[in-house]
């Protein structure tokens, strides 16, 4: 097979990365679409060009532990509060109603009701990679557009790990109460270390030898990597425990530096993480889940901007955006492929399903991230002025 150990599949990946990447953006594409679509045209299912299942579902897993640890650095608890008055109504309702959306469609195309259920619950999230990268420093960090739609994602995030641990929990051989009970103990007492060794032992590292980046950087990846470890002993998974590093680390005052510090990380995985959800996604399954999943793409797009513009009605300021607010979070999410993935790994949900979940999330976002980046100013436009 072409490739066959990672040191070529990686070099594979790049190289068509890089050619990929040029044509989208001579063409006006979302760099989004490109890695989705490389990875669909290289997988197992495509020409075979990087080929090992295992090997994509590892390269996936390491982009996602990555990408969770970066989304738990811009989680600070203290901000948080603040934001949860704001956005707490409007996302806990929006996402009951996507949820709701996602079951009838399911339910209505044949599928089972727990099919139906997981299917419904993919759907209640939006893309906190896809929303975050395509929106611009500018207003991600100084105005009001970028509070709403980091308080939603941030608060969808929250769900979503819950989410991920109710599955896992479910999926367990030998559930039971005190299994359960066990799990659910077990993420408040690994936040409760994550804070403990951050506050007495990292802050104070931090602060000794914060002239030096080169320490930072590998003792955070250490971090990282250490509690998505203790995470899976103690029968987590090893994003939950990512998603906990990163948020210990937050409420430290080198977080800014460290968020700014991991970007160049954070592109190297957005490459391999939707490389690798183009990659998982079998083709030839399409002709027998396309209509499901191209009603549940266009309900999910036309819901999101909907519903979201409706709910953020409370005030004059809210209301000039909450259409665009809808547009930039009116797809599916990493998360969804993740709720998919664990499923199947249950024994919870069927293929088919797993499948529907799988193309409407790649779907909704190769059309969000086109109308995103043709409606309003992103980073990624090269044919607009952007105040980044």
């Amino acid at each position: 097979m072409a490739g066959s150990d990672l040191l070529t599949s990686i070099s594979l990946i790049y190289s068509g990365a890089a050619i990929i990447a040029t044509i989208a953006l001579f063409s006006r594409q979302s760099l989004v679409i490109a890695y989705i679509t490389l990875g669909v045209l290289m997988g197992p299912y495509g020409f075979k060009v990087v080929s090992d299942d295992n090997l994509i579902q590892d390269i996936g897993h390491v982009g996602m532990i990555f990408l969770l640890f970066l989304a738990g650095l811009h989680l600070d608890p203290k901000n948080l509060a603040s934001m949860l008055q704001k956005a707490v109504v409007v996302t806990l309702s929006t996402s009951i109603a996507f949820a709701g959306i996602g079951f009838s469609i399911a339910w209505s195309s044949g599928f089972s009701v727990i099919d139906s259920a997981l299917i419904g619950a993919a759907m209640m999230f939006s893309s906190t990679l896809l929303g975050l990268k395509l929106l611009p420093n500018r207003l991600l960090h100084s105005d009001h557009l970028g509070e709403v739609i980091i308080s939603i994602l941030l608060i969808q995030d929250l769900l979503a790990i819950l989410t991920l641990i109710v599955l896992q929990t479910s999926g367990h051989d030998s559930l039971t109460t005190s299994h359960l009970f066990k799990v659910f103990m077990s993420v408040p007492l690994l936040c409760l270390y994550a804070f403990f060794i951050e506050r007495f032992f990292l802050a104070k590292l931090f602060k000794m030898y914060e002239s030096v980046r080169e320490y930072l950087f590998i003792t955070s990846v250490g971090w990282c990597l250490l509690v998505a470890q203790i995470a899976t002993w103690i029968g987590l998974s090893h994003d939950i425990g990512a998603f906990i590093a990163g948020v210990a680390i937050a409420t430290g005052s080198i977080s800014s530096y460290l968020s700014e510090c991991f970007s160049p990380l954070r592109d190297f995985f957005l490459v391999l993480f939707f490389f690798a959800i183009g990659a998982n996604l079998n083709i030839w399954e399409l002709p027998n889940i396309y209509t499901p999943v191209i009603v549940l793409t266009i309900a999910i797009m036309v819901a999101k901007p909907t519903l979201y513009w409706w709910s953020l009605l409370r005030s004059p300021e809210e209301e000039k955006i909450g259409w665009e607010v809808g547009v930039r979070l009116g797809q599916a999410s990493e998360f969804s492929v993740l709720v998919a993935q664990v499923a199947s790994q249950s024994r919870l949900i069927s293929p088919q399903a797993a499948a529907v979940i799988q193309a409407t999330t790649i779907l909704s976002f190769m059309i969000s991230s086109y109308w995103v980046t043709q409606s309003f100013k992103t980073p990624a436009m090269i044919n607009k002025t952007v105040d980044d």
